[in-house]
C-alpha cells in the first residue's frame, strides 16, 4: 500500500461470521466492535466515538494504544545510565499514559488492510514526549473466527522504557444499554498493587483474600465496590488498580445478554478500570457518558515500573524486540 497523506483517516472493518471490527490509523484506535448476544443480536460492546474530533474532545483513550508507557510515571521523570529524563506531567505531579501528545493520538502509516489483517506501523521520534531514543512500532489487528489478536513489535536505537497497553472500554450489553456493574470479572490473580491517592502503586503487593479485590472465582464489579474498601472508595467507588497474574487469561460476562470475552495475554498484569472518571458531556451510542459506562481490562507491565526496583523493567535496549500480543475471543453462554 502506498503511504498515506498525514493526518489522512483510514477506517478499516474485520468481519467474520458473528463479529465486526472497526479499526483507524488514528491512535491506533478500536473504535468499534460488534457482536451477537445470546438471541443473535449484532450490537457494539465497546465504548467508541465517531470522529477523530469527538476523540481528540472528549475521550478518556476510548479503544487507544497507550504509550510509550501506558500508566502513570512518578514525578514525571526517570533515570536511565545515570541520565535523567523530565518528562510533562499531565496528571498532577506525574505523567500519564505517555503524555499530552502519546501513541493514543499519533496518526499510523497503514502497511497493509486486508479482510482479516490490519497493519499499522509508527515511528516515534528521538525526543519525542521527552523519551530518548527513536522507536518503530508494528501493530498488527487479525480477526479469525470471532477471536481479535492484537500484536505490538517494536524496535529502538536507545534505550528507553516502553509499555503499551490497549485501552478498549468493554461494555457487554450491547450498545451501551446498561452500565457494567452487574458484568462478572473472572480473574486469575493472588495479589494486587496497592495505589496511593494520586494513583500511583505503592510497591508492595497485596494478598486478594477477603478483599474486594478478589476475583479469581468471579465477581460482579458491583459486588466489588459495595464492600465499601477504602481503596475503591478513593479512586471514586469503583476501580483503578493493577492486578498480578498467576495465569494469562481472564473473562469477562455480561449475564444479562450472555455476551463474554476471554482476554488471553503475554503480559504480566492488567489494571482493571471501571471508568470511574468518565464526564457526562458527551454521548456514546447515543447514551450520556457516565462512570460505570464501561470497563478497561489494560494488559501491560505494572505501572511505575521505572520508579520500582521490585517490579520487572521496561526497558528496551537497541538489539531487544518489544513484543506485547494480547487475544480478545467473543462468546455467548446459554
Amino acid at each position: 500500500m502506498t503511504q498515506l497523506l498525514e493526518k489522512e483517516l483510514i477506517r478499516h472493518t474485520l468481519r467474520q461470521e458473528g463479529i465486526e471490527v472497526t479499526l483507524w490509523n488514528y491512535g491506533g484506535i478500536i473504535q468499534d466492535i460488534r457482536t451477537t448476544d445470546r438471541e443473535g443480536h449484532l450490537e457494539s460492546v465497546v465504548l467508541g466515538l465517531e470522529t477523530v474530533k469527538d476523540y481528540q474532545q472528549h475521550s478518556p483513550y476510548f479503544g487507544a494504544i497507550v504509550g510509550r508507557v501506558a500508566g502513570r510515571i512518578g514525578q514525571a521523570r526517570f533515570e536511565v545510565a545515570g541520565e535523567d529524563y523530565p518528562l510533562v506531567a499531565n496528571d498532577g505531579a506525574n505523567h500519564l499514559h505517555g503524555g499530552i501528545h502519546g501513541f493514543d493520538q499519533a496518526w499510523f502509516d497503514v502497511i497493509e488492510a486486508t479482510d482479516t489483517l490490519f497493519h499499522l506501523r509508527l515511528n516515534s521520534p528521538d525526543g519525542e514526549e521527552g523519551y530518548p531514543g527513536t522507536v518503530t512500532l508494528d501493530v498488527y489487528y487479525r480477526l479469525e473466527g470471532t477471536t481479535l489478536t492484537l500484536e505490538m513489535t517494536a524496535v529502538t536505537d536507545q534505550t528507553t522504557p516502553l509499555n503499551l497497553t490497549n485501552h478498549t472500554y468493554f461494555n457487554l450489553s450491547g450498545n451501551a444499554k446498561r452500565d457494567v456493574l452487574d458484568h462478572v470479572l473472572t480473574l486469575p490473580s493472588d495479589c494486587y498493587l496497592p495505589v496511593q491517592p494520586d494513583g500511583l502503586p505503592t510497591g508492595e503487593q497485596r494478598d486478594v483474600s477477603g478483599t474486594p479485590f478478589d476475583f479469581r472465582n468471579g465477581q460482579s464489579i458491583r459486588d466489588g465496590i459495595t464492600l465499601e474498601h477504602p481503596e475503591t472508595i478513593a479512586v471514586g467507588n469503583g476501580y483503578d488498580h493493577p492486578f498480578i497474574l498467576r495465569e494469562d487469561t481472564l473473562r469477562l460476562v455480561d449475564p444479562v445478554s450472555g455476551r463474554i470475552v476471554d482476554v488471553t495475554t503475554n503480559q504480566p498484569a492488567v489494571v482493571l478500570y471501571t471508568g470511574t472518571q468518565l464526564l457526562t458531556d458527551y454521548t456514546v451510542h447515543g447514551v450520556p457518558a457516565r462512570p460505570s459506562l464501561g470497563l478497561c481490562l489494560e494488559v501491560q507491565v505494572h505501572p511505575n515500573a521505572v520508579h520500582e526496583p521490585d517490579f520487572p523493567s521496561i526497558l528496551l535496549s537497541p538489539g531487544e524486540i518489544y513484543h506485547w500480543k494480547t487475544a480478545y475471543r467473543f462468546g455467548v453462554i446459554s
